[in-house]
């Protein structure tokens, strides 16, 4: 019997042995998984590069364009108890705050963050900025005289001829609850108020915004750069506008992508290699010249020709962290607005 014993002990020991060999040996995993809101044909090609330059492999999860940046953050929060993500790729630093507010991002200050101006970096190292988009004006090439200020949508000089995208989404959603923390809540409201006096129209997005300012169904838009940028590349009647650089006026609202790293992540090495990757200035010079052309927030990156340098903008300072708990706050008033 205690011969029997010994011989289940040592085979019990070497089960665990081979275990744990096993174990040794085994190559660390090669993979990441990301959660992107920036639209899938533009990120998807820096993450391919990524691969093939680290050999880790990415899967990534996008969001659709009915969800306007929304839907993974909403996946995030919801698996916030058993992360399926490691990395957060934002198409703007807002939600990234949230997530930071709710207790999903991590802390990690890539070296790469050290040249980005401190205004588009949390300062405790839950988010990081890169590749920014400016909100810009889009002016038919046929109105004399442009607007050159967002305070345009509500002059009755250009009553019926104003078009913004729809408040409840996207970028959008950033700018006005940038004005309401910047105002507060009693001059952000009359603005509103003011639009809809002035007959503003609303577009399901900022490209619808852009296509019917081209054909001359409204005068100008409040779109993202990006999206002025592709139709002046297409030939169609635009121009852009950055707002509001007048030297009592706020300046133009930059909207940078946002990285984040996902507490619990279980991939966190490879995620600080795919943060460190996606801030460096070479993929900021990609996004540059790719067709959605963003703006670089490291100096001295190369840029297209139709694009304007941070560095020559006037641009509004904002609290991105304040802008975060407002754009939660404004959201029964923007349902409303909108009429739903």
């Amino acid at each position: 019997m205690k011969r029997e014993i010994n011989i289940a002990l040592f085979c019990v020991f070497l089960a665990l042995a081979w275990t744990g060999c096993a174990k040794r040996d085994r190559p660390p995993v090669r993979e990441v998984v990301v959660y992107a809101s920036v639209d899938q044909v533009f990120s998807e090609p820096i993450l391919r590069d990524f691969e093939k330059e680290t050999g880790i492999k990415v899967r990534a999860v996008f969001d659709t364009e009915e969800a306007k940046s929304t839907g993974v953050m909403n996946r995030l929060i919801a698996e916030k108890g058993n992360p399926q993500a490691d990395v957060f790729w934002a198409n703007e630093p807002i939600r990234a705050e949230v997530l930071k507010q709710k207790g999903i991002a991590d802390i990690y200050r890539s070296p790469q963050a050290e040249a980005i101006p401190e205004i588009y970096r949390d300062p405790e190292g839950y988010w990081t900025g890169f590749s920014a988009r400016a909100r810009v004006l889009v002016v038919n090439k046929q109105i004399q005289d442009p607007p050159t200020t967002i305070h345009a949508y509500t002059d009755p000089k250009w009553k019926g001829q104003g078009l913004i995208a729809n408040p409840l989404f996207g970028t959008t959603t950033v700018h006005i609850a940038a004005l309401f923390s910047k105002w507060g809540d009693e001059k952000a409201m009359a603005f509103m108020a003011s639009m809809k006096t002035n007959a503003v129209g609303v577009s399901t997005s900022n490209g619808e915004s852009a296509d019917f300012v081209a054909s001359g169904r409204y005068a100008f838009s409040l779109v993202d750069s990006d999206d002025a940028v592709s139709r002046m590349r297409q030939g169609k009647s635009i121009e852009m506008v950055y707002p509001d650089q007048g030297p009592d006026e706020p300046g133009c609202l930059i909207v940078p992508n946002a990285v984040v790293l996902i507490k619990g992540a279980r991939h966190p090495d490879n995620a600080r290699k795919l943060i460190d990757y996606l801030l460096s200035p070479e993929t900021e010079r990609k996004l540059a010249f790719a067709d959605c052309a963003q703006i670089p927030l490291h100096s001295g990156v190369e840029i297209p020709k139709e694009m304007k340098a941070l560095e020559a903008i006037k641009v509004m300072r904002i609290d991105y962290a304040r802008v975060a708990e407002t754009l939660q706050a404004i959201q029964p008033y923007l349902k409303e607005w909108v009429g739903l």
